[in-house]
């Protein structure tokens, strides 16, 4: 981009006397003055035209005044994407993906990623109690209870006696094994006394899932 400027001292030939040649204004003055506008003007940036390159002076980055950010300037003062990530993602930050399996390594350009919680559901650090140390772990898909573990219950039991006319009679004619007592039939029973009840269950575990989802998971090591 350049300025224009005259070419020929066109004010200075009317001081000069008629006799000398420079007096005479030629078609070649013209040509040069008009050579000169335009080599100005094609060198101005062409507003109709977008896609126009327009020069300037590179200012330092920082700078903070209203001077033309050319393209360099804009780049220099531009963080990078692996910039921006290391903001993002500090070492320790953990990053989830719910269908992309590719290491976060790859995928933001930045750090040394791991696989984490594989299996397990975070859950939010408390100032005590169960949940107050970093990484710690525990819980289980299935649980089986104790007996500690079940709620405080009581089953019903018949108990027999030698005279049929003191038993009840819901109990006449009953017989077979109830947990190990043998209580006969007709009209002979067992004394009174202690029995158990048959047993029921199977003592398996039972499922110890909260609702969950699944989705990929990493930590940044470094």
């Amino acid at each position: 981009m350049s300025d224009y400027n005259l070419q020929i001292a066109w004010s200075g030939k009317d001081a000069l006397a008629d006799s000398d040649p420079d007096k005479v204004v030629s078609g070649g003055d013209f040509n040069t003055e008009f050579l000169a506008v335009k080599t100005a003007v094609n060198s101005k940036a062409d507003l109709a035209n977008t896609s126009q390159v327009v020069t300037a002076a590179t200012a330092a980055v920082g700078t903070n005044t209203n001077q033309l950010a050319t393209t360099a300037f804009v780049q220099a003062a531009t963080p990078s994407a692996a910039t921006i990530n290391n903001l993002v993602y500090p070492v320790g930050s953990v990053y989830v993906n719910a269908t992309v399996a590719t290491n976060p390594a790859t995928l933001l350009g930045v750090g040394t990623w791991v696989a984490y919680g594989e299996g397990r559901v975070p859950v939010g650090k408390a100032g005590s109690g169960t949940f107050d140390t970093l990484g710690a772990t525990g819980g289980a898909e299935t649980h089986t209870l104790s007996e500690a573990e079940m709620p405080s219950h009581y089953h019903d039991s018949i108990h027999g006696h030698a005279n049929g006319s003191s038993r009840p009679n819901s109990f006449t004619g009953i017989s077979g094994n109830v947990g190990g007592s043998n209580f006969g039939g007709g009209t002979t029973d067992d004394a009174w006394g202690t029995s158990q009840t048959k047993t029921k269950g199977s003592g398996s575990a039972h499922n110890n899932l909260q609702p969950y989802i699944v989705v990929y998971m990493w930590k940044r090591t470094a």
